[in-house]
C-alpha cells in the first residue's frame, strides 16, 4: 500500500475493501481487464480457454499462467483469503517451450501429507495451458507456482495472493 493511502486512513480501506469484494459476502468476479482470461465449457465439461496474450515480462506470464489455472479449473479452485490451516501445499517449476506450452514438470516441494495433490496440481496446469509466446522473454523459460489446498481438495494459485 502506497503512503498516500495509508495517510488517508482507515475510509479508504473500508472504501478498498468494499469495492474489492463488491460489498458482499459472497465472492465477485473481478472487473474486466486485458489480461483476463475467458474460456467456453464444451459438452462433457470440458473448458476451452481463450487465446493467451503477449507478455512483456516473467511476472506477466506467471500472472497470466495463475488466471489461466482457475479459468481451465472452475470446479477444484477457490478465490478469496486462504484458509489459516491448509491441506497441502506442493511447489512446481514449469519449464516452458518457446510458444508456452510445458516442456517439462519439476517438483520442489512435495506435501508431508496428501501426496495426490502434485498430481492435481500438474494435470490443471497441463488444462490451462499455452501461457502465451514466451521466445522474446529471458532465458530459462520457467517459472514457479505455489498451489494452496484447502481440505475441499481446491486450491489457489499463490501467484494470484502476491498482487
Amino acid at each position: 500500500m502506497g503512503s498516500t493511502a495509508w495517510l488517508a486512513g482507515c475510509a479508504s480501506k473500508k472504501q478498498e475493501a468494499a469495492s474489492s469484494t463488491g460489498a458482499t459476502s459472497t465472492p465477485s468476479k473481478p472487473a474486466a481487464d486485458p489480461g483476463a482470461v475467458t474460456g467456453t465449457v464444451k459438452p462433457g465439461g470440458r473448458v476451452v480457454l481463450s487465446a493467451p496474450s503477449q507478455s512483456r515480462n516473467w511476472k506477466e506470464v506467471r500472472l497470466q499462467a495463475a488466471r489461466r489455472l482457475v479459468a481451465a479449473n472452475p470446479d477444484i479452485t477457490y478465490m478469496g483469503k486462504p484458509p489459516d490451516l491448509l491441506r497441502a501445499i506442493p511447489v512446481l517449476t514449469f519449464e516452458l517451450n518457446a510458444d508456452g506450452t510445458i516442456r517439462r514438470v519439476e517438483v520442489m516441494r512435495y506435501p508431508s501429507q496428501d501426496r495426490e495433490t502434485v498430481n492435481i496440481a500438474v494435470e490443471s496446469m497441463r488444462r490451462a495451458a499455452p501461457f502465451g509466446n514466451v521466445s522474446h522473454l529471458p532465458k530459462p523459460w520457467r517459472f514457479n507456482e505455489t498451489f494452496l489446498f484447502n481440505n475441499q481438495h481446491k486450491f489457489k494459485p499463490m501467484t494470484l495472493d502476491q498482487l
